[in-house]
């Protein structure tokens, strides 16, 4: 893989080092850099896994994807760096209390001085790793981020406001190392599946420097400096040209 391409797509300057400032600094520059979407599962564009294949879609070709593609590069990259990386498995928390199955969602564990949870792909989350603790709140300008345990489940909360703020579950994990073939099964899911979200509705979104942008079906949603401003599309045209203008993302046959 071609490193320095990666890291000059994603805004990355200066010398990699294997240490915290470092992690925190790519996670940072990927979350503003790389969206999180789904158009090639919604335009029937075939998901490849391979390093050749992630790194044409999302560095040569300014895509995104979603955490099976976004987690799987960004571990290459920080392991050819020489971080200390580890895949593990997170179930996405459902509105009925439930949460989904094994390999449901793909995140990443870094250990240095302490192990930090790692996560690209996951929409609208943390920009900055995460101390996998339970010990303290952890302020990001997203929200703030908590991680309470159950036995070996470590569940991932966030709130919007103060601690007295009502507090979203967003998924739950275990430090277990896993293999990335072992997400392949729902990665396909996910992807070809009627009952997947992921096919069911066109999603991308990444975060900037004051707020958001997200592409929802034919909905505009522009968050900056907490202002939130929605415009309708109104055509398949209207899409694609919200697409180029607000992502810089050409959609290939």
């Amino acid at each position: 893989m071609d490193i320095p391409r990666y890291l000059q797509h994603i805004g990355f300057t200066g010398t990699p080092q294997a240490d915290l400032q470092t992690l925190q600094q790519l996670h940072r520059c990927h979350m503003l850099a790389v969206p999180f979407e789904n158009l090639s599962i919604i335009y029937h564009q075939s998901i490849d896994l391979s390093e050749g294949g992630l790194f044409s879609k999302i560095v040569e070709h300014n895509r995104g994807g979603f955490c099976y593609e976004l987690n799987r590069i960004f571990a290459l990259l920080l392991q050819q760096i020489g971080f200390k990386v580890a895949f593990i498995s997170g179930e996405v928390h459902a509105r009925d209390g439930s949460f989904g199955p094994p390999f449901d969602h793909m995140a990443l564990m870094v250990t240095l001085d302490q192990p930090y949870l790692v996560d690209v792909g996951f929409g609208d989350s943390f920009l900055a790793p995460l101390k996998i603790t339970t010990t303290e709140q952890q302020p990001q300008a997203s929200g703030t981020f908590h991680l309470e345990q159950d036995g070996e489940w470590y569940h991932l909360e966030r709130r919007n406001g103060d601690r007295t703020s009502h507090a979203k579950t967003l998924y739950r994990f275990t430090l277990q190392p896993r293999q990335p073939d072992e997400f392949n099964d729902m990665c396909h899911y996910h992807s070809t599946s009627p009952l997947s979200h992921f096919t069911q509705k066109l999603v991308c979104s990444r975060p900037t420097e004051d707020g958001r942008i997200t592409l929802s079906e034919l909905k505009l949603i522009v968050t900056q400096d907490h202002h939130r401003k929605e415009s309708t599309l109104h055509s398949e045209e209207e899409r694609l040209e919200a697409l180029r203008h607000y992502f810089a993302i050409e959609l290939r046959g």
